[in-house]
């Protein structure tokens, strides 16, 4: 049997490392693995601060950041004006000349790309992140005039990303909100995929624990995020289970939310940690006894897979695609979104089981994880790279 020959791949991330969010992980992901397996991967993205177009060779992939600015409401989210990047995308992709092109947006960088890889005809793949509403924190208008951006926002991304031969997206929900606000016929809901066995606390390793009972978040301190409810929730727990927070990440709300936990009196309860390395964020899911993600825009939560590969018992806002990552009552409890009552209800609940019952319900955790084994992700864009189209029953056939 032959062995395919290695393919160029060019792929174009609105947002990339150093930012922080979930699509960001995953494209820096997907370029790592694909180098691994002798692909000669490319990546197009903004550039994360002012100056010209550059170049930078990394051990995931060769990087070609374009100029951006800074936008207006948000912390680190660049804009590329279209009359600069899509000339600028247009002419790497004939530089390249990639076997196909993967776009993880369809705005500005994706919508470039798109157009690019169209002209060229170019093997296109797209993946879907993101839905337009959550843009709405960051839009200083009127909530009619956000349904109209966000209503026009659909409407392109259906005109934009029906041009590739196949369109992803994380979750099977997900893919269901495109083909009805999008007017996709096909999406494939395919998982960004976790590393399991990184979390996943190895034979005879000593587990590091926190003073009190912790519960975990990680993600962007952001509006979306309703990181208050959580702190809200534990100020109405038992107090006789001194109920900590350990908080992960950075973002725009961090001032509003120390505010939050000083008047509060829980600055002994409550822990902010900013951003943190990889290897801090491990000993931070295998120290906790239970992770909380309160955000209701997930499309898929890489945060809370990876505190299941952890072996967490998880707590969940039942909203989007986190009821999808709990079975109620084995592996954790979904609480209902912005009730701060209801999840405190629901960690009390949690922490009065024993230690014991726990370490069950993470085991549990673990197993539904496995499920988003990075690497049955990894082979299946390999294999959409290499020409084959996933149909409705989840096979591949020939293109």
């Amino acid at each position: 049997m032959s062995v395919p020959k290695p393919l160029t791949v060019l792929i174009a991330a609105d947002t990339y490392p150093p930012d922080v969010n979930g699509a960001a992980v995953f494209g820096y992901r997907l370029a790592k693995h694909m180098t691994a397996r002798g692909h000669n991967v490319h990546i197009a993205a903004a550039r994360s601060g002012p100056g010209p177009d550059t170049v930078e060779h990394r051990d995931e992939a060769t990087i070609h950041r374009f100029r951006s600015f800074k936008a207006p409401t948000h912390e680190y989210y660049r804009l590329c004006l279209p009359p600069l990047v899509e000339p600028a995308m247009r002419r790497l992709v004939r530089e390249l000349q990639p076997d196909v092109v993967h776009v993880q947006c369809h705005y500005m960088i994706g919508k470039a790309a798109i157009l690019a890889a169209e002209a060229a005809r170019v093997r296109l793949i797209a993946t879907n992140h993101f839905m337009p509403e959550n843009l709405d924190p960051f839009m200083p208008f009127p909530q009619w005039f956000k349904n109209i951006i966000s209503k026009n926002s659909w409407r392109d991304m259906g005109q934009l990303m029906r041009k590739a031969a196949v369109v992803t997206t994380p979750t099977p929900l997900a893919a269901e909100t495109m083909k009805a606000k999008g007017g996709f016929e096909h999406v494939l809901p395919l998982s960004n995929g976790i590393d399991v066995n990184y979390y996943s606390p190895q034979p005879g390793e000593a587990i590091p624990r926190r003073e009190k009972p912790t519960v975990l978040f990680v993600g962007r301190l952001a509006v979306e995020k309703n990181v208050d409810v959580l702190i809200d929730a534990v100020a109405k727990t038992d107090p006789g289970l001194q109920i900590a927070a350990e908080i992960v990440g950075d973002g725009e709300q961090r001032d509003k939310l120390r505010d939050q936990v000083t008047d509060l009196g829980l600055q002994d309860r409550v822990t902010f940690r900013g951003h943190i390395d990889d290897a801090a964020l491990r000993e931070s899911y295998l120290a906790a006894e239970v992770f909380c993600q309160p955000g209701t825009a997930e499309l898929q939560s890489l945060v809370s897979l990876e505190a299941m590969s952890a072996g967490k018992p998880v707590v969940l806002a039942d909203a989007l695609a986190l009821p999808h990552l709990v079975a109620e009552g084995e592996n954790g409890y979904l609480f209902t979104p912005y009730d701060s009552d209801h999840l405190a209800a629901q960690l009390n609940r949690i922490f009065h089981l024993s230690p014991g019952e726990r370490v069950a319900m993470g085991a549990v955790s673990r197993e539904k994880a496995n499920q988003h084994a990075i690497d049955k992700t990894m082979a299946s864009y390999e294999a959409l790279y290499y020409g084959h189209d996933w149909v409705e029953t989840g096979q591949f056939e020939d293109w």
